[in-house]
């Protein structure tokens, strides 16, 4: 680590003294390097070292945290922590606290009864997960639905592509239409793009998911037909009614919604935190998403928590590694910002048209994560349109001149997060506990060539060729 310190610090020029500095025109491209290999780490090391990750990947994202911050705060000093505390305080705790939320509050409800996972109940279930991810978050609906679709194909031999489809639709695409949906989507709120802005996106949105619940549908038909006789008969037997314990979570994420919006609505006094400017609201919002995480935790039955199979775990990393995440991305941001005029201009200068931003933000959302793909690309819209501007004010202006480059990036972060494993955080949980379950999922590149290839990317060129041509 001194070494990699020592290695990297002449990436980052001598700050002057007097002054106020420019870092988007500051700071080199080299800067970026820890970023790479933080998001490189995420993608390689489970796949290549997954033993080692497992014990290490706190240190592996610290590693490359301090990678960056020593050398840039010794550079550049003041302007240099001002940044990082922006950062961490208007991005990643509001992130971080939404997303806690939603996890907690939506363990806390259990669908218990009787399901047979023929193929009109499941396309059923992920029909309505794909829907209700927009309200709860693509977190939330997968881990309320992919136990009870799990437990309602218990009994088939072929199930690994009910969850490939699970995932597409309820971890992802079905998280399009609002803040709440989708990571990317509420970093874009956070940057203040309009709440309901997203609510736009619904043509892209209901064409994808139609096709996809569609071909979901014939596929399971088809393996439904190579199923055992008796597996078959199952289905017409009586069953057990379908029940919901933790119900007072929904209205608990009737608060989660309330409380978003309401952020977005009302703009009040600008509160001055560690020398970073937050609204009052914002900040009244993450208050209130951590009191109803906290109600649903006191108020749920610990034994609907463990019939959930319910830990800390998943959370706990998502909060290490992105920790990680936005430290190192700080100069990526900064740098594009600038616009041509950064040292990361030959990538403004590369990505031209919608069709390349939709294609660009969601080939790096499918190996890399899709929320800081989706920043990434924000900026660099921002620093072509826009450069110099500020940032609320360039929004409203991308959003009143250029928005079709919004819906871009917007779609290509959400829905092409679908084409990997690691292109969103909730998709690897799925694989988990599907795995836990007994289903073999198709290994990293077997999920591509067997699922991606064959129904997203045709998908996906369609919406290309239809709405950013």
């Amino acid at each position: 680590m001194p070494a990699l310190l020592v290695g990297l610090g002449w990436a980052f020029p001598a700050a002057a003294e007097t002054g106020p500095v420019d870092l988007g025109l500051s700071l080199s491209a080299w800067s970026t390097l820890p970023f790479a290999g933080m998001l490189l780490s995420i993608a390689l090391f489970p796949l290549l070292a997954p033993r080692f990750w497992h014990h290490h990947y706190g240190k592996v994202s610290a590693a490359w945290a301090l990678a960056f911050l020593a050398p840039f705060l010794a550079a550049y000093r003041g302007p240099a922590l001002r940044e990082v505390l922006h950062v961490a305080l208007v991005d990643y705790v509001p992130f971080l606290i939404l997303l806690g939320a939603l996890f907690t509050i939506g363990g806390g409800i259990y669908v218990r009864g009787t399901l047979r996972g023929s193929p009109p109940v499941n396309a059923a279930i992920i029909g309505v997960g794909t829907v209700i991810a927009s309200l709860v978050g693509t977190t939330g609906a997968a881990m309320l639905l992919i136990r009870p679709l799990l437990r309602a194909n218990r009994e088939r031999r072929h199930r690994a592509h009910t969850v490939v489809f699970f995932i597409f639709l309820v971890a992802n695409i079905g998280g399009s239409l609002t803040p709440l949906g989708d990571p990317p989507l509420f970093l874009g709120f956070l940057h203040v793009v309009p709440f309901f802005w997203t609510l736009r996106l619904w043509p892209e949105t209901a064409l994808v998911a139609a096709i996809l619940l569609a071909a979901y549908l014939a596929l399971d038909t088809f393996h439904w037909r190579r199923e055992d006789a008796t597996v078959r008969a199952r289905s017409e037997a009586p069953h057990e009614p379908l029940r919901i314990e933790g119900w007072h979570n929904f209205l608990l994420l009737g608060g989660v919604l309330a409380a978003v919006i309401g952020s977005g609505l009302w703009h009040g006094v600008a509160l001055n935190l560690l020398g970073v400017h937050r609204d009052l609201p914002t900040v009244g919002r993450d208050i209130v998403l951590v009191l109803l995480a906290w109600a649903s935790w006191r108020t749920t039955s610990p034994r609907v928590r463990k019939d959930n199979e319910y830990s800390w775990a998943p959370i706990r990393e998502v909060a290490i590694l992105f920790a990680g995440i936005f430290a190192t991305i700080i100069p990526a941001l900064a740098i594009l910002r600038a616009g041509e005029a950064g040292a990361l201009g030959f990538v403004v200068r590369a990505v031209q048209s919608p069709a390349d931003f939709f294609w660009a933000s969601g080939a790096l959302s499918s190996f890399l994560d899709n929320a800081p793909t989706y920043l990434t690309f924000l900026s660099t819209e921002l620093g072509r349109f826009f450069p110099g501007v500020g940032e609320r004010e360039a929004i409203h202006r991308l959003i009143a001149e250029h928005e079709i480059y919004l819906k871009a990036i917007s779609l290509g972060a959400v829905y092409m997060g679908a084409n990997t494993y690691i292109g969103n955080a909730p998709n690897f949980m799925v694989k988990s506990i599907a795995e836990e379950a007994g289903i073999a999922m198709p290994s990293f590149f077997g999920y591509i060539v067997r699922y991606t290839l064959p129904f997203l990317l045709p998908v996906f060129a369609l919406v290309s060729l239809l709405f950013f041509s």
